[in-house]
C-alpha cells in the first residue's frame, strides 16, 4: 500500500488561491468552507525582507492528535495513511478542531460536520492518484505521491530540496515544505 503525502514549495507559491477554488469545486464545498488557508509570513530583515505565501491544510499526521480525541471514531486513518472523516459519524463536537496543532479543521455550518483536506481525487488526465489542488496549481508549487516509494518523484524531491514539515517534529506530518 502507498503512504500518500504532499510537498509544497513556498518559493513557487504566488498566493493565487487556485488550489482553494479547485478544492472547493472538487469537494462541492460552500464558499464559506476552505480546506486550504494561506498565511503570509515575512522572511528576512530590512532591507532584505520579503513575504512568502504559506498554504496550510491538514497535514495527515501519522500520529494525528485529532484522531486521538474523536469520541465517535469519525476521524480515522485509512490504509493509504490518509486521515479521513466519516461524516456520518461526526457529531460536530469540534474536539478535533481544538486538538489540531495546525488549526486546519473547519466546521461546515450548513451540515454541522467538521471537515478537512481529503487528498481528494484521481487525476482527470491519466487516472493516476492526484489531488485537485496539485493539478490546479499554476506554478507547480505542489507535488503529491507515495512517501514510502524511494523512487517516487515526491520522495526524490523531498531529499533533493531539503523539504521538511512546517512545524518540525510537532507531529509526524505527511506534508513537506520547501522554504
Amino acid at each position: 500500500m502507498a503512504r500518500y503525502g504532499m510537498l509544497i514549495d513556498t518559493q513557487k507559491c504566488i498566493g493565487c488561491y487556485t488550489c482553494v477554488t479547485a478544492c472547493q469545486r472538487q469537494n462541492s464545498l460552500p464558499a464559506t468552507v476552505q480546506l486550504i488557508r494561506f498565511e503570509e509570513r515575512e522572511r528576512g530583515t530590512y532591507p532584505n525582507a520579503n513575504y512568502e505565501m504559506v498554504p496550510l491544510q491538514c497535514m495527515h499526521c501519522d500520529d494525528a492528535p485529532c484522531q486521538a480525541v474523536c469520541p465517535t471514531g469519525a476521524t480515522y486513518t485509512n490504509s493509504d495513511g490518509v486521515v479521513a472523516i466519516d461524516q456520518g459519524r461526526c457529531i460536530g463536537c469540534k474536539y478535533c478542531m481544538a486538538a489540531c496543532p495546525y488549526q486546519v479543521r473547519v466546521c461546515n455550518e450548513e451540515t454541522g460536520v467538521v471537515d478537512k483536506c481529503r487528498f481528494c481525487t484521481v487525476s482527470a488526465n491519466d487516472g493516476t492518484v492526484m489531488c485537485s489542488c496539485v493539478e490546479a496549481c499554476l506554478t507547480g508549487a505542489r507535488m503529491f505521491g507515495d512517501l514510502d516509494d524511494p523512487e517516487s518523484d515526491i520522495s526524490k524531491a523531498i531529499v533533493e530540496r531539503g523539504a521538511k514539515p512546517i512545524a518540525g517534529d510537532l507531529t509526524e506530518a505527511k506534508i513537506f515544505y520547501v522554504r
